[in-house]
């Protein structure tokens, strides 16, 4: 129903996926089997459609990874529906409007689930990637795709900067059979993007 992908789960956790709007925004739910609350991972787009699939997977929440207009289309109609949106404050002004402010290196508790905040700026000043905490999953927003880190040339972006975030707050921390999930796209794995920091850097993008 609404091509929503279960793409991870374990006892505790599920997470589910979609794709939506014209630049094939990821979706995520990160929902918790105890209790059958859940998360929303970027309020993208299709907001018919996404709100269906809140309503079935109990979200009670919308966690924003930045900004920019493909990640935020569906927001104030979330917010309606009466699902807190939660984003970074660089960032906050942004979108159309919202609930609360996400703070760096906190928990966002979602049931039984932790859900911890990483400030990941270079993309947009604000931007945060989210760490599901007792899993492998990180969610990286629009910083760190296969293949390379997101693109920095837009208004607040800045090159240098998320290099440094995905270096020293990603690639530092975490283990290499992390699975990153993006913003858009596939999956991967920081052992698979690691060995190729220093390609990126030499491209500059």
């Amino acid at each position: 129903m609404d091509d929503v992908e279960l793409v991870w789960s374990n006892d505790h956790a599920e997470v589910h996926r979609f794709v939506v709007g014209p630049v094939d925004n990821n979706v995520f739910v990160v929902r918790c089997r105890r209790t059958g609350i859940a998360t929303l991972i970027d309020a993208a787009n299709e907001h018919d459609r996404l709100l269906r699939v809140a309503t079935r997977l109990g979200v009670n929440s919308v966690l924003e990874t930045h900004g920019h207009w493909d990640h935020i289309g569906a927001v104030e109609q979330v917010r309606e529906a009466g699902i807190d949106v939660w984003v970074r404050n660089e960032d906050a002004a942004m979108l159309p409007s919202y609930d609360h402010l996400l703070d760096d290196d906190v928990v966002h508790t979602v049931g039984d689930l932790e859900l911890r905040t990483l400030h990941t700026p270079g993309h947009t000043p604000g931007s945060i990637s989210f760490a599901l905490e007792g899993t492998p999953l990180l969610f990286t927003g629009d910083t760190l795709f296969p293949g390379g880190p997101g693109n920095a040339t837009f208004e607040g972006g800045d090159f240098t900067t998320i290099i440094h975030s995905i270096e020293e707050r990603i690639f530092r921390v975490f283990r290499p059979d992390t699975i990153i999930w993006p913003g858009h796209g596939a999956s991967s794995t920081l052992g698979a993007e690691a060995p190729h920091l220093d390609e990126w850097v030499a491209r500059g993008w």
